[in-house]
């Protein structure tokens, strides 16, 4: 009984830790840290790294928030300028992951990284790829 109060005690303060952020500051034009738990269209380094997002004409900052809702877990936290965060949260510790997305001239600047923990077992880089996947469908890039 000791054990399983223990363990539900532990779960609760861990999902807790991984609720949202308020404020964040932009970090497209930051490289990845040295965790296994982020990828970028602007980190060199080939395990963090992410092909170019060619933008399509018709691309916007609303249509590109439309296909990027499409994914699991997925509200919007911050839409300004051509910046938005997109708060992916898993169903069932309930962490929170941030992909960031911004235009810069014909490219979609875009970084995805977990909050809390060392690896993210991929799931950033299966998230890039079912955002650019829902990107070409909708037609917004290349």
């Amino acid at each position: 009984m000791k054990k399983a109060a223990l363990l539900s005690i532990a779960m609760l303060g861990l999902t807790a830790c991984s609720q949202g952020v308020q404020t964040m500051t932009d970090r497209t034009a930051s490289p990845c840290g040295d965790k296994p738990n982020c990828v970028s269209t602007q980190d060199q380094r080939e395990k963090y790294q992410l092909a170019p997002f060619t933008l399509t004409t018709n691309a916007n900052l609303d249509s590109i928030e439309q296909a990027a809702l499409k994914l699991p877990g997925a509200k919007t936290a911050v839409k300004e300028g051509g910046y938005l965060r997109i708060e992916c949260t898993s169903k069932i510790m309930r962490f929170v992951d941030d992909l960031e997305l911004k235009i810069d001239g014909d490219t979609l600047v875009v970084r995805s990284e977990s909050r809390v923990g060392y690896s993210d077992f991929g799931v950033n880089r299966k998230r890039a790829d079912q955002l650019r996947e829902q990107l070409k469908q909708s037609g917004l890039i290349e």
